[in-house]
């Protein structure tokens, strides 16, 4: 009897509380039902223009690939913490972090190479820089993974990708008109560390802010890049000039072989005319003798004669008398015309 008793008995003692319970109940019933739709309803999200959001499930990625894991604007439906932990990713926008792990501290005196940030040349010597990394999502998906750290892993990689590049360049190179190309060369070194670790980020500029040598060695630094600043510019200067004075060479030799070739034409033409009246006048001679022999003689004689006012000419006597006539030569231009008889008469 006292078994079949005993649930009745618990039930006369809890009949208060299921009183108060089932009261409570009819009171706030409804508040209960808000609060259950309301978290419900906490599972919508709404994603902006310029984001893409991804969904956590009990931390597992929803969907089995990029384009099913990743959801543009609008409104997205999903469970309720903590079964669904929605990530919205600005994939338009760009972060910027300042990267400082090579630079020696703002203030500090003297270089320790144990708590001062410093990197070495390719040609061992110590350099300080800091850069500035600006970068932007580019896989919603991996970067889930890595949102609490992403700016720690892009510390690391630009870091890594830096030392190694300046490793690789002589300091003077670097201090002087290498800046670009250690850049270039870092960001790509750094894009692919931060691929391999998938960190969803993908670097849009490395800016190199400050690239300079310990303090106690500046003023060394500075005179060595001056001399090297110099010797660019002489040596720009001299290419310069060359590039001017080849040029102007090359025209005035290719002028001297044009005026060269051209007299040489000239004179050989002109050889060639003189040997074809001289030929001419050989045939005319063999044909007439005497009268070719005359005129040889008298163009002769009027050529040399030709500049004199006036001339009086007396042939060469003939063994031993002279019978010859005398000619008169008038002013230049003018024909030789035989004397007169007075003239004969006086001369005898």
């Amino acid at each position: 009897m006292r078994k079949l008793g005993a649930p009745s008995e618990i039930g006369r003692l809890a009949a208060p509380a299921a009183g108060l319970l089932d009261a409570a109940w009819q009171r706030i019933h409804w508040w209960i039902a808000a609060m259950a739709v309301l978290y419900l309803f906490s599972g919508v999200t709404v994603v902006r223009s310029d984001e893409v959001a991804v969904i956590l499930r009990w931390g597992r990625l929803v969907g089995d690939s990029p384009g099913l894991q990743q959801h543009g604007p609008g409104l997205l439906f999903s469970f309720p913490r903590p079964i669904d932990r929605v990530l919205r990713v600005p994939v338009k926008h760009v972060w910027e972090v300042s990267v400082t792990t090579l630079d020696s501290a703002a203030g500090a005196s003297g270089f320790s190479p144990i708590t001062t940030g410093y990197a070495l040349t390719g040609d061992e010597n110590v350099v300080h820089v800091n850069m500035v990394a600006r970068y932007r999502v580019r896989d919603p998906a991996e970067w889930a993974f890595y949102s609490p750290k992403s700016e720690d892993a892009l510390r690391v990689e630009v870091t890594a990708a830096m030392v190694r590049s300046l490793g690789e360049m002589g300091v003077d190179r670097v201090l002087a008109d290498g800046r670009q190309q250690l850049g270039a060369t870092a960001t790509r070194r750094a894009q692919a560390g931060l691929d391999a670790v998938h960190s969803g980020l993908e670097i849009s500029s490395l800016e190199v802010t400050r690239l300079a040598p310990p303090a106690e060695l500046a003023s060394e630094f500075d005179a060595v890049q001056s001399a090297f600043i110099g010797a660019e510019t002489a040596k720009k200067e001299a290419q310069a000039y060359a590039a001017t004075a080849i040029p102007e060479a090359q025209s005035y030799a290719d002028s001297v072989v044009q005026k060269a070739r051209a007299d040489g034409e000239a004179a050989v033409a002109q050889a060639r005319g003189e040997a074809g009246a001289f030929l001419a006048l050989v045939k005319e001679y063999k044909a007439n003798t005497a009268v070719v022999r005359e005129r040889l003689y008298r163009d002769a004689v009027e050529k040399a004669l030709g500049a004199a006012g006036s001339v009086r000419w007396i042939p060469p006597p003939v063994v031993g008398s002279y019978h010859g006539m005398r000619i008169r030569v008038g002013p230049a231009g003018a024909r030789p015309t035989a004397p007169s008889e007075e003239e004969e008469d006086e001369n005898p």
